[in-house]
């Protein structure tokens, strides 16, 4: 029996072995919702009024005019001369007609296809898409407690990214493999992701040498020629800023790189409130934007109509420790900000499933969860980081991947149009008159018909009452999370490829890693 919850602890319990096969209900660990992208049909949330919304316009053009973005990279501002910017040195001042030509040549929605065309994914229209942690140096369980990030870790991470049908994307790395040199580490990294997943990928804009070699390790999973793979977007990349007022080198190049060849670009700015931006949220959103449209600016001048998204990342910092804030009132607004902008714009939207804490507790998950709402208020279309994400980004956590799928799931089933019929049997006239005053429902025609779809079953909630669970072990939420992880790790099996692409795409991987990889100066 378990009284208390110790997050810190090891734990005894394991889930894998026979133990966990003879655990499993139908060969399988959890019975999952199918592979779906939902639609978000609600009116979005609209905190700014019209007037609020043309003098953050006003100001982030006045920031591009005025102020200026820095460019640290010799070939962007070439092109931004070439297109009539005003170029001193590294600082670029845009002209508004300029911007705003630019901005409307982007679509406003836009399709990837990975290796696995069944697992397609659009961006825009409604459609939202939800990917998993990225970028973690560090990991944590409840049986290993923190520690940094390894190979073998990212690949349990990757397994659960396929596993889940709530997961569209693949994003950077769930957790970053310091094990394996910088130098070919993206070699490893995207080959493990483009095996044991056939969801569309994301190249870090890291310097040329990752990138190209992304793109065409995604090219060679897929079986597409050159002229196939730069025809249709078949992955993406996301950028960001160094806030405030500057974009550097290596994301600048892998932008440009992407977007001559078709292939999308999130531009999403870092700006924490009272730190790299303004402490009021107007501003703060108003400098975020301004940093976005610059980058966008660039990229429709070098490849007209490429296909582009706008990022938020605005929270704000603990004004007593500096730490970032996720989670927060202030977030929520702040992604609904952008996302009214984003709609005036006439851009995709990227918004994070994020939070502050550092365990996958209560905090974790209210702190999620504002962020998950905040998402669906803004009208976001991909959501970074929407499972297993913890301590501001520096953890990945496997519990709390499993604790927000179960969430994701509900936002799915939230979205079904079906919850919203008002169909002849979906009012149950004639069952409110079968079963009359005073009666129950349960034993209803009209409820035998349609009780085991009527409502969202969970696979990690515990819905039994207190002495009921406490019979069964009394487990906390991200206990029974860690077993159904190690259950899922032990039943996973990877994507079908055909053995000829596989080994196309290890001797690519091998001839790489003797030319040296990517350069390092270590």
């Amino acid at each position: 029996m378990t009284d208390t919850l110790d997050l810190a602890a090891p734990k005894r319990r394991r889930g894998g072995g026979r133990a966990g096969h003879s655990a499993r209900a139908g060969g399988h660990v959890i019975d999952q919702m199918p592979w779906r992208v939902p639609v978000n049909t609600d009116r979005p949330t609209e905190p700014l009024p019209p007037e609020g919304v043309q003098a953050i316009h006003d100001g982030a053009m006045r920031v591009l005019s005025e102020i200026g973005i820095e460019f640290l990279n010799e070939e962007a501002l070439g092109h931004l001369k070439a297109a009539g910017c005003r170029v001193e040195g590294q600082m670029v001042r845009f002209d508004r007609a300029f911007v705003e030509e630019m901005v409307a040549k982007a679509p406003a929605s836009f399709t990837i296809t990975p290796r696995n065309p069944d697992r397609a994914i659009t961006m825009g229209e409604g459609h939202m898409l939800f990917g998993n942690v990225s970028s973690p140096p560090n990991a944590w369980d409840l049986e290993r407690g923190k520690r940094p990030g390894d190979m073998a870790t990212y690949r349990d991470f990757i397994k659960l990214t396929q596993y889940f049908n709530c997961i569209h994307f693949a994003g950077g790395y769930p957790v970053e493999p310091i094990d394996v040199h910088p130098g070919i580490r993206h070699l490893d990294c995207l080959f493990d992701k483009l095996t044991l997943t056939d969801k569309a990928v994301h190249a870090y804009s890291l310097g040329p040498e990752r990138v190209e070699d992304v793109m065409e390790m995604v090219r060679i999973a897929a079986g597409l020629s050159h002229a196939e793979f730069d025809a249709a977007p078949r992955m993406f990349t996301n950028i960001n800023s160094v806030s405030p007022l500057k974009h550097d080198w290596p994301m600048l190049d892998g932008a440009m790189r992407l977007a001559r060849r078709g292939q999308p670009v999130v531009v999403t700015p870092f700006t924490l409130a009272g730190a790299m931006a303004p402490v009021t949220l107007s501003g703060a959103v108003m400098l975020s934007l301004a940093e976005a449209l610059a980058a966008i600016a660039l990229l429709q001048w070098i490849a007209p109509g490429c296909p582009v998204a706008i990022g938020t990342f605005t929270s704000n910092v603990d004004m007593k420790s500096g730490a970032p804030a996720f989670g927060t009132p202030e977030y929520i607004r702040a992604t609904q900000m952008t996302g009214q902008m984003a709609r005036f714009y006439g851009l995709p939207l990227r918004s994070s499933g994020v939070c502050a804490a550092n365990v996958p507790d209560a905090q974790a998950m209210w702190e999620t969860m504002n962020s998950l709402w905040a998402a669906v208020q803004s009208g976001t279309n991909m959501v970074y980081h929407a499972a297993g994400w913890l301590e501001g980004g520096l953890i990945a956590s496997p519990e709390k991947f499993v604790m927000d799928c179960e969430v994701l799931q509900q936002f799915q089933r939230y979205f079904e149009p079906s919850i919203l019929g008002t169909t002849e049997a979906d009012l149950a006239l004639d069952a409110i008159a079968e079963v009359g005053p005073g009666g129950h429902f349960f034993g209803c025609q009209h409820t035998q018909d349609r009780y085991q779809q009527a409502f969202y079953g969970p696979f990690l909630s515990d819905w039994r009452n207190y002495e009921a669970w406490q019979g069964a072990g009394g487990l906390w939420t991200a206990e029974r999370a860690h077993g159904l992880y190690k259950k899922i790790l032990d039943e996973f099996e990877p994507p079908p490829m055909d053995p000829a692409i596989h080994e196309e795409l290890a001797a690519f991987v091998a001839r790489r890693k003797a030319e040296g990889g990517a350069p390092t100066d270590f």
